[in-house]
C-alpha cells in the first residue's frame, strides 16, 4: 500500500518527475506495477519540494486521488525543484484523518513518508509511543501508523542521528514491537535521501552529478534502475548510493 518517490538532481518541473514518465507516480496511483499490498492509491497524496536558497520545503497535500486534482496539474507544470519527495496513499484503515495523514510529513528541513503498515496497530506500538515526550504525541498530525513512525524518526533526528541511522534504528525497534510490519520509510533533507526496504519494493536510479531517484518502483524502463534488497537501509546523494543490511531484531 502506498507508493513514494524522492529525487535529488538538476532542477526540473515536478511534472517531469511525477506526471510525464510512462509509469510515473500519478499512474502508480491507479496502476502500480510492483505493489505487493493493495491495488489503488486513492486515499490522498502529497508533494514536498525545496526552492533554491530556502532549506524549508513547501508541501501540497490533498485527501483525494492525485489524478482528480486539477490544481496539482498546474502546479506540476510550473514548479521546478532540485529536491522532491512525493507519495500517493492507500490507507491502512478507512477515514484516518484525510489530508493530515497524507505524506510527506514535515518538520524543519525534513520530509518523510511511509509505505507499508504496522501489524497490530495501534496496540502494538503503545509501549514505544510511551517513550516519546508528551509534546511530540500532542503534535502528531494524524492518528495513523505513519504519523507515529514519523514521531519516532523525528525524535532521533532531533537528538543528532543521521538520516540513515534514524530510519534504521526506528525500523528495528518497530519490527521488534510489531513483527510482520511493512516498514519502507523515505526521508530527505533536500541534500540527502535515506530509505528502508522492509517488506515492500524499493528501487533506485543514479547518474552521478545529475540525478538520484529512490522510489517504490521505477517510473520508466531505464536500465539504470536497480532494486534494493529487502532488509536494507539506503542512503544517497547526487553523487552516490550506499546500501547497508538491516538485521532482524535480536540477531
Amino acid at each position: 500500500m502506498c507508493r513514494h518517490i524522492a529525487f535529488l538532481g538538476t532542477p526540473q518541473p515536478l511534472g517531469a518527475l511525477l506526471v510525464e514518465p510512462p509509469h510515473a507516480l500519478v499512474r502508480q496511483s491507479w496502476a502500480p506495477r510492483r505493489q505487493r499490498h493493495g491495488t489503488v492509491n486513492a486515499d490522498g497524496f502529497g508533494v514536498g519540494w525545496y526552492a533554491e536558497g530556502d532549506p524549508v520545503p513547501a508541501r501540497y497535500r490533498r485527501s483525494g486521488p492525485i489524478w482528480a486534482d486539477l490544481p496539482f496539474a498546474d502546479l506540476a507544470r510550473v514548479v521546478r525543484s532540485a529536491a522532491v519527495l512525493a507519495a500517493v496513499r492507500d490507507a491502512t484503515e478507512p477515514g484516518a484523518d484525510g489530508e493530515a495523514a497524507a505524506a510527506p510529513y514535515a518538520f524543519g528541513n525534513w520530509l518523510f513518508s511511509h509505505n507499508g503498515a504496522v501489524r497490530g496497530w495501534p496496540a502494538s506500538l503503545a509501549p514505544l509511543a510511551a517513550t516519546l515526550p508528551a509534546a511530540d504525541l500532542l503534535s502528531l498530525e494524524s492518528r495513523c501508523d505513519a504519523a507515529l513512525l514519523w514521531a519516532l524518526v523525528l525524535h532521533r533526528l532531533r537528538a543528532g542521528d543521521s538520516l540513515g541511522q534514524a530510519l534504521a534504528d526506528t525500523v528495528r525497534e518497530v519490527a521488534e514491537a510489531a513483527p510482520g510490519s511493512r516498514l519502507n520509510l523515505l526521508l530527505t533533507d533536500g541534500r540527502e535521501i535515506a530509505a528502508t526496504a522492509w517488506g515492500d519494493t524499493l528501487w533506485y536510479l543514479t547518474e552521478p552529478g545529475r540525478r538520484t531517484v529512490v522510489a517504490s518502483e521505477p517510473y520508466d524502463d531505464d536500465p539504470l534502475w536497480q532494486e534494493a534488497p529487502d532488509r536494507t537501509v539506503l542512503t544517497a546523494t547526487r553523487a552516490e548510493v550506499l546500501l547497508t543490511e538491516l538485521k532482524e531484531p535480536n540477531r
